[in-house]
């Protein structure tokens, strides 16, 4: 059994693997010998991977017209964007109450120090990775602010939906200057100890990301 479900983690991985960099079309059916032949997996633990991901909701499975992965829409991604306020907001407070003070402060140095080469007028792949790396970094902190391992395990799950409708997503220098200030109001409210005005950047940050998003949809 745990071979089984070691198999079938490794299927699930592929398979987002391939969703994210593309190998799988999304909104195309396909057929359980395409994703083998795709994939070089074997059967059993590619069905065990496709029902995880029907739960989730990443996956529509029919007899008829096969297996196809959502698309990325309005509604999926106003729902993630909401479920991931419900559940930070109140990491961001937790933070700012009792969060580790320096690495709260080396966390918002990082920042200030991206946003100086993009106000500089560096933007290039190298920026681009810090900013995916600070983005990571600051939002596992929330996750985490709050000491909860099952909240832990939804918000990795809710990870592949982020990413899932950010496969479009364009991050131009000055996309990146705005969302390093947003992440900074976060953190400078958490140094002061603010929960209120963490709290509130956090909505406001999630809110001006969800519209961004769907201005590229």
């Amino acid at each position: 059994m745990e071979l089984e479900a070691t198999l079938a983690e490794r299927a699930y991985q592929a398979i987002l693997k391939g969703l994210f960099e593309r190998s799988i079309p999304v909104g195309t059916p396909l057929s359980q010998a395409e994703l083998i032949r795709t994939l070089g997996i074997t059967a059993q633990p590619l069905r065990d991977a496709l029902r995880t991901l029907e739960n989730e909701g990443l996956v529509v499975i029919s007899a008829r017209s096969g297996i196809r992965f959502i698309r990325a829409d309005l509604e999926l991604s106003r729902s993630t964007y909401q479920f991931r306020s419900l559940i930070e907001r109140q990491g961001a407070r937790s933070l700012a109450e009792s969060g580790d003070a320096a690495m709260i402060a080396a966390l918002a140095d990082d920042h200030r120090a991206l946003l100086g080469r993009l106000e500089q007028g560096a933007w290039g792949p190298d920026e681009e990775a810090t900013l995916g790396s600070l983005e990571e970094r600051l939002h596992t902190s929330l996750i985490a602010a709050l000491r909860n391992p099952l909240i832990e395990i939804t918000a990795r799950r809710l990870k592949n939906y982020v990413t899932l409708v950010r496969l479009d997503w364009l991050t131009t220098r000055p996309l990146a200057i705005r969302t390093v200030n947003e992440h900074l109001q976060i953190l400078e409210a958490c140094v002061a100890r603010d929960a209120d005005a963490a709290e509130a950047a956090l909505v406001n940050h999630f809110q001006l990301a969800l519209q961004r998003l769907i201005r590229m949809i």
